[in-house]
């Protein structure tokens, strides 16, 4: 899981750089960077709550990662409303 973690992380980045989402204003890269967003917010809630040995540190930084996802995530929708118009 911790790959496909890894893997939806580099799709993400190379989705963001690629497309240029937010400097050419595409709103098209935008929703491909938060559909990309979902599975790798599913993989934090279950390195945060579900695994079954956890050490504090992990918790924390999963913690801080899903905080860090849910502003991308509000700032995608804004960003995508934006560039709609």
């Amino acid at each position: 899981l911790l790959l496909l973690f890894l893997a939806l992380e580099i799709l993400s980045n190379c989705v963001s750089s690629r497309l240029e989402g937010n400097l050419c204003e595409r709103s098209l890269a935008s929703c491909v960077s938060l559909f990309v967003l979902l599975p790798c917010t599913a993989l934090a809630v279950y390195y945060l709550l579900l695994q079954t040995f956890i050490l504090r540190l992990e918790f924390l930084l999963n913690a801080v990662l899903l905080c860090f996802y849910g502003l991308e995530f509000l700032l995608g929708l804004i960003s995508i409303s934006a560039f709609s118009r």
